[in-house]
Parts: structure tokens; C-alpha cells; sequence
């Protein structure tokens, strides 16, 4: 196409040759760098973070695609309209469908002469259009009967603002194709003014930009999926979070009950959030005043994170908060946690110790369910409580539990904790039973703190010292930590 005068100023000349080739050989190169940064790309589907990822990456490669392809058609001139070829006395095989997006990302030139009605298109426009070559181009009157019904009125709008206030043209509308295709395509036009300052022809080129809108879609849906699974994770959390809140106690120092006598148990808790997860866990601490003046003192881990979780250990908490109310001894109130966990809908997993300490006597009563054992930690030292037999909760329906008596004295720290208080990298991860009889890592790492613990004046003093041993380093789990000082 020879180079018009627009409305007010004359079209330029294309670049030289070489400029062209230079740029053609830079888009070529970042479109192999990009291809190996998509080939690195995350391709797990479950993933919205990873899916939107991918997206990009393939949104960058349609760009780099029409780039080298624009890029190699401003060198070599638009293609001339094919010539139909003459009928072979012999058939012919049919020439393969060109590569998807080789051809479809071209693009297309035409004029339309308003003073001769006359049209001329490029070779890419035909093929854009999925037109005959052999068929004569659409005139301007024609062309809106190839655009969908709910686009004809803006290409309509388009070409008339053109033609009579001179506007430039510059939209996206929809194609139909013989084939059946729908094509979205982006036109770009201005119209040619005659010696007289008249409309005399107005020029376009259109593009094929399906692919790169398509891909820009896949960019906009993944991303608005990740971000709505960002929120829905923020309120899961912040959700998990208010109940697990509304269900420990707000201890913010040492707890005494107010009808124990003498023989008080100065209590504190500390709860300590995993390091590797913004999931809030099933780990609770609980003390609770009973009639007749014992202490129920109990901590446990309901597997998993989430709100689920959250909401089960508040179910198992106020079931073991009414059951001891009732005068149920740990071992039976162990047998019956264990029975409403293998009921529930959802399987779950729990570990639990449960200790009575009567007052009277100094005399604590406990139970375990594959939870590591209560630590005593007197004059100096310390050693785990010899625990009782006992499995997982809802590890094994009718599970017995024993249950085991230890008399304490004055001054005595009795620490529970659950399993994620010490590292895994310190000790097992989970130990019971047997295995929490002193002979872990993790354990024993909690005894080496004895000089420090039995030195603490008050209970609160322990956890204290406590959370600067374990509280800072990275944890997988979250964990909790509750310590009973028998005062006089």
C-alpha cells in the first residue's frame, strides 16, 4: 500500500532493514529466555498462586509471539492477496492448516476509496478474516456484516466518526468467520484527507488479538482466585483465631482459685503459635475449679489446622470440661473423649493428658491419651511421671486407659506441655506412652531446665522461663505449656 497523507501528517517510512533485523533478532532472544523462564513456570492446576504464574508466563509468550511476528512482516512488506490457482486436471492433496496463532497473529492492511467505492486488502487480512482471496473485498458498507450482532454498532460508530469529524480509529470488536471462528480483532485507522481538505479514503490495519485476550483473561481469573483464596484463608484464620480465643483461658499471670485452701496451686499457661504456618492448631491448656475444691488440669492436640480443628478441640474441651464436673476420674473420661472422637463425622486424631489434684492430701490423679507425660520438678531436678497406659483419641474404638496417682509436696512444678513445644529437630515429633518416659530428646530437654524451674518463685516465673528456652526458635507445630506450683 503506497503511503497516504492522513489528516494532518504524511505516513512514515518504514524503518531500514537492518534496524528491523536487529530488533527482530532481540524480540526472538528474550522470546527464547521467556520460554525457558515458562518452561520453569509452576504447573500444579490445585495451585491458584501457581496457576496464575503460568498464566503470565503464556501471556508473555503470546506478546513475544506477535512482537517477532509484526516485527518480521514490517521487513518484508504486507503479503499480496493470493491468486486463486487454476483447476488441475489431477487432484491435489490439501496444503496442511497453518500453525495456530502463525497466521491468526498477523496483521492486516486495507484502504477503502471513498470517491471510487473501491477496496483493497492485504493477503494477511484475508486470511485474518478467513475470507476467499479470490473473493473481492468487503467495502465499508459490507464489512459490518462479518462483525458480531453486539458489536456492529460500535464498528459502526468507529468508522462514522472517521469519515466525518476525522477521528482516529481505534477498537476491538468480534468477528464471525466462515469457519464458525469467532475472532476478536483490533483495529487501528485513520482516515486520508483529498487537496480540498474532503474525506478522499480512509486506511486501517487490523490484528488478530484472540490468543493475547484469551490469555489475558486466563491472567485475570487466576489472579482473582488467588486473591480470593488469600481472603478466604484471612477469615479462616481470623475465625480460627476468636475461637480459639473465646475457649483458653485469658490467663495474663498466676491463677488461684478462690475456695482452695491452703494447699493452693499457683498456675500459669502460655500458648505458642506454630513458626512455619499461619494455621491456628488444635493444641489447648485448660484448669478448672471443681465442686469439692480439686483442680482439673489438662492440656492436648487435636490434629491438624484450621478452623475445623479449631471448632472440634472447643467441642472436646467442653465435653472434658462437663464430664469432670460430673466427678468423672481421668482414666474414664479418657475412655469417653476417645468414644466421642470415634463418632464424630469428620476422623480426627488427639493426644491428651488429664490430671485431678486434690488439694487435701497433695495428691494429683491423672490419665494420658498418646500424650507425653506431665514432668515433675522438684528440689533441683526433674523427672517424667510414669504414665499410665493409654492411645491416641480416635486412634482405636473401646480403648481402656489406666490412670496413676502421684502425691505431690510443697513448693513441687508440675509442667505439661504438648508436642510441639521442643523443635522436632530436639526430639520425636510425637511421643507416648513409653516413649515419653524421659527417653527422647525433647524431654530432656525440657529436664535440663530444672535448676531455673525449681528457682522460679511463682508459676508464671516457670512459663517465663520457658518461652525464652522454646519460644523464639522455629516451631512446625503450635504448642502449649501449663505449669502447677504447690504452694503451702
Amino acid at each position: 500500500m503506497p503511503p497516504h497523507l492522513s489528516a494532518d501528517h504524511p505516513a512514515a517510512q518504514p524503518p531500514l532493514s537492518g534496524s528491523v533485523d536487529a530488533l527482530i533478532s532481540q524480540a526472538r532472544r528474550l522470546r527464547g529466555e521467556m520460554d525457558a523462564v515458562r518452561r520453569d513456570a509452576p504447573v500444579d492446576g490445585a495451585d491458584p498462586q501457581g496457576r496464575w504464574q503460568r498464566a503470565l508466563c503464556d501471556l508473555a509468550m503470546h506478546q513475544l509471539h506477535d512482537l517477532d511476528e509484526h516485527l518480521a512482516q514490517l521487513r518484508d512488506g504486507p503479503a499480496p492477496v493470493p491468486v486463486e490457482p487454476q483447476p488441475a486436471p489431477a487432484p491435489r492433496a490439501v496444503p496442511p492448516a497453518p500453525r495456530r496463532g502463525a497466521l491468526l497473529s498477523r496483521v492486516g492492511s486495507a484502504e477503502w476509496n471513498l470517491l471510487t467505492d473501491e477496496a483493497s486488502w492485504s493477503g494477511e487480512l484475508y486470511q485474518i478474516l478467513g475470507r476467499d482471496p479470490a473473493a473481492p473485498p468487503l467495502t465499508l458498507d459490507e464489512l459490518p456484516s462479518l462483525v458480531h450482532d453486539e458489536d456492529r454498532p460500535m464498528l459502526t460508530a468507529m468508522v462514522t466518526d472517521c469519515l466525518i469529524d476525522a477521528k482516529p480509529i481505534d477498537g476491538e470488536f468480534r468477528i464471525q468467520r466462515p469457519d464458525g471462528g469467532v475472532r476478536t480483532v483490533h483495529m487501528m485507522g485513520e482516515p486520508v484527507l483529498a487537496a480540498d481538505g474532503s474525506t478522499a479514503s480512509m486506511w486501517a490495519v487490523l490484528r488478530d488479538v484472540s490468543e493475547l485476550r484469551r490469555s489475558q483473561r486466563v491472567v485475570h481469573e487466576t489472579r482473582d482466585s488467588m486473591q480470593r483464596q488469600h481472603h478466604r484463608a484471612q477469615t479462616e484464620h481470623q475465625l480460627a483465631v476468636e475461637l480459639q480465643e473465646s475457649v483458653l483461658p485469658p490467663w495474663r499471670g498466676s491463677l488461684r482459685f478462690p475456695r482452695q485452701g491452703p494447699q493452693t496451686l499457683d498456675l500459669a499457661a502460655h500458648y505458642l503459635p506454630s513458626s512455619t504456618s499461619a494455621l491456628i492448631g488444635g493444641d489447648w491448656y485448660d484448669a478448672l475449679e471443681l465442686p469439692g475444691g480439686e483442680t482439673l488440669l489438662t492440656v492436648g492436640d487435636l490434629t491438624g489446622h484450621g478452623v475445623a480443628v479449631t471448632s472440634g478441640m472447643a467441642t472436646l474441651l467442653g465435653a472434658l470440661r462437663g464430664m469432670a464436673m460430673a466427678g468423672t476420674q481421668p482414666g474414664q473420661l479418657m475412655s469417653w473423649l476417645n468414644q466421642l472422637l470415634d463418632a464424630t463425622v469428620q476422623p480426627a486424631l488427639g493426644s491428651a493428658v488429664c490430671c485431678r489434684y486434690k488439694p487435701e492430701t497433695r495428691t494429683l490423679t491423672w490419665a494420658q491419651a498418646g500424650h507425653p507425660a506431665p514432668l515433675l520438678f522438684r528440689n533441683g531436678t526433674g523427672r517424667p511421671l510414669t504414665a499410665p497406659d493409654g492411645v491416641l483419641l480416635g486412634a482405636t474404638s473401646g480403648a481402656v486407659y489406666g490412670q496413676a496417682e502421684e502425691t505431690l509436696e510443697e513448693g513441687d512444678l508440675l509442667l505439661l506441655h504438648t508436642d510441639g513445644l521442643v523443635p522436632r529437630r530436639w526430639g520425636s515429633h510425637r511421643p507416648s506412652g513409653a516413649g515419653s518416659r524421659g527417653g527422647t530428646a525433647a524431654v530432656r530437654r525440657l529436664l535440663d531446665l530444672a535448676p531455673r524451674l525449681c528457682g522460679a518463685r511463682t508459676a508464671q516465673d516457670g512459663v517465663r522461663t520457658v518461652v525464652e528456652e522454646f519460644g523464639e526458635t522455629e516451631r512446625e507445630d503450635d504448642a502449649c505449656v501449663l505449669l502447677a506450683r504447690v504452694g503451702s
